[in-house]
């Protein structure tokens, strides 16, 4: 078989390389109570897209800087005893997708949530950046990070499903793939009463080892243009791996209670299937790891009805 990271049974014991910040617990405990101090402003209004399918509606929220996040949010008509719920975080650079595209959850009664990611392509703050935002905010400390934002962002969604009467508490659920597979396992590990996880080769994992493999191409090339620009003879490079460790995937997701399902590629170049391993490895709740040989960080053949098919087992 092809290979282009470390032999199956090596990943099956590979726990990371990127260090992990020894206050790491500490700072997101002073991040969620930093957020819950905040307002909200949570506002939902029906959208200009209906169907007879389900109930569509706009969804806004503050951050925790008071930047404006936008959610799509479908759910089922008539509801008549609280649903579960299951919200997606989409990849890098994109958005949360047409309404159309979703609609086969609320048809099937569960209610669905798609959250833009700020200032990436969708509604969700005032700026458009499709590259760029791993390193944002680095040269300020971990606190001003990007992903510290957008991972608060998806916690305080989370926080507004729980509080909603016509949702079943006990069966949030969160989804996504790349990127959005890395925000489903934080926002999931920072508010680890979300039942269930279904995470697509996610991204923001193990830098240093990204780093290590030369394979600082893709979403990854951010990494190499850091230093060119930032740090050329690399003197503050274990400082850059460290404040990267706070927004590392694989120091959060011992954390997570709830079951989780996973998907790797060993084809995959974008996120090496290492990296992935290093999150998979250090869940410690009930975990599934789907294995694809011959694919990549792209489509995967079935996976779609696979993963339809795990959302229909939150009815049950």
């Amino acid at each position: 078989m092809p290979n282009i990271d470390l032999p199956l049974d090596e990943l099956k014991k590979y726990r990371g390389t990127n260090p992990t910040p020894l206050n790491m617990f500490e700072f997101w405990q002073e991040s969620l109570d930093d957020l819950r101090e905040t307002e909200a402003g949570v506002v939902i209004t029906p959208a200009e897209f209906q169907t007879p399918l389900c109930d569509c509606y706009d969804l806004t929220f503050k951050g925790i800087d008071n930047e404006k996040i936008y959610v799509k949010m479908l759910l089922p008509k008539n509801i008549s005893k609280p649903v579960p719920a299951l919200v997606e975080f989409h990849g890098y650079g994109g958005n949360g997708g047409d309404w159309s595209k979703r609609m086969v959850y609320p048809a099937s009664g569960i209610a669905y949530f798609a959250m833009d990611c700020r200032d990436q392509m969708g509604k969700s703050g005032d700026e458009y950046f499709r590259t760029g935002n791993l390193v944002r905010g680095l040269l300020e400390g971990p606190k001003k990070s990007y992903y510290r934002k957008v991972y608060l962002d998806a916690v305080r969604l989370l926080d507004i499903i729980f509080q909603m009467k016509d949702i079943d508490k006990t069966r949030i659920s969160t989804l996504g793939y790349s990127q959005g597979g890395a925000i489903s396992l934080v926002s999931a590990a920072l508010e680890n009463k979300v039942f269930k996880v279904f995470a697509i080769y996610p991204y923001l994992s193990d830098f240093k080892r990204i780093w290590n493999l030369d394979l600082g191409d893709f979403a990854y090339q951010e990494l190499r243009d850091f230093f060119r620009w930032y740090d050329p003879q690399h003197k503050n490079e274990n400082k850059f791996f460290e404040t990267l460790g706070y927004i590392d995937v694989k120091n959060f997701v011992e954390n997570i209670k709830g079951e989780v399902t996973m998907v790797t590629g060993l084809m995959d170049r974008v996120c090496p299937p290492s990296t992935q391993f290093a999150v998979y490895n250090n869940i410690k709740s009930k975990k599934e790891h789907i294995i694809y040989p011959d694919f990549g960080h792209e489509n995967i053949n079935g996976l779609e009805d696979l993963i339809y098919q795990w959302a229909l087992n939150l009815l049950k």
